[in-house]
C-alpha cells in the first residue's frame, strides 16, 4: 500500500476526551454536543469508546476552525478536551499488492524456489583420529581421560571393560560352555476364596 500524502479535513475535529463517563452517560454526551452545535447547527458526531475519541464533523471549515481555536485545551466536567483536525489519507492504489517474492519459497507448502536458489551442500563429519587412536591402544582395565576435570565441572573418563563377552550380554563364555541361568522364581497365586467372588 502506497501513501501518497497525508492532508488535514478542514471540516473535521477530532475530540480526545479523558473522561470515561462521557461515553456512556447521555446527558454529557448532549452537554458536550451542545458546545459545538454553537458554531454549526449541522454538526454530526462519531463516538469511539475505546479509543476515548470523538468525531465532530462541520458542514463550514470557518466552523470547524473557530470551534477548535475556542475549544482546544479547555475544560469539560472538569477534564481537559484536546481538538486536532482529522487528516485524510490518500492511498495510491485502491487494492493491496502481493507481497515481494523474496522470500515466499519458505512458506507452506513451498512453491518453486527463487531464481539462483542452490542446495548448501553438507560439510565433511567431524573425526577426531587421536581420540580414536589413543582409545584402540587401550588394554583392557586401563582408563583414559577425555576431559581433564576443574574445580567447577567434573571430568570424563572412559574405562575400558576386562572382557568384551562379558559386556556384551553373550550367553557363551570364552570355553564354549554356558552360563547357569537364575532361576527365576515366580509369585505365588493367592488363594481361592468363594465368599470373595459371591
Amino acid at each position: 500500500m502506497h501513501l501518497k500524502t497525508m492532508k488535514c479535513n478542514p471540516f473535521c475535529l477530532i475530540a480526545s476526551l479523558e473522561d470515561p463517563d462521557m461515553f456512556n452517560r447521555p446527558e454529557k454526551r448532549a452537554s458536550f454536543e451542545d458546545l459545538f452545535r454553537a458554531f454549526d447547527r449541522n454538526v454530526t458526531f462519531q463516538f469511539f469508546k475505546s479509543f476515548r475519541r470523538v468525531r465532530i464533523n462541520f458542514t463550514n471549515a470557518l466552523a470547524a476552525a473557530e470551534a477548535r481555536a475556542k475549544l482546544h485545551k479547555s475544560d469539560f466536567n472538569g477534564r481537559e478536551v484536546r481538538l486536532y483536525f482529522a487528516q485524510s489519507v490518500h492511498i495510491g492504489s485502491p487494492h493491496l499488492e502481493p507481497p515481494k517474492p523474496d522470500k515466499q519459497f519458505l512458506l507452506s507448502p513451498p512453491p518453486s524456489p527463487p531464481v539462483g536458489w542452490e542446495q548448501s551442500k553438507d560439510a565433511t563429519p567431524f573425526i577426531n583420529y587421536d581420540l580414536l587412536c589413543a582409545i584402540a591402544k587401550l588394554g583392557p582395565g586401563e582408563k583414559y581421560e577425555l576431559q581433564p576435570g576443574t574445580p567447577t565441572t567434573p571430568s570424563v573418563v572412559v574405562h575400558v571393560c576386562e572382557n568384551d563377552q562379558e559386556s556384551s550380554g553373550n550367553e557363551e563364555e570364552m570355553d564354549g560352555g554356558r552360563r547357569p541361568r537364575p532361576k527365576i522364581v515366580q509369585t505365588r497365586r493367592p488363594e481361592y476364596s468363594p465368599s470373595v467372588m459371591q
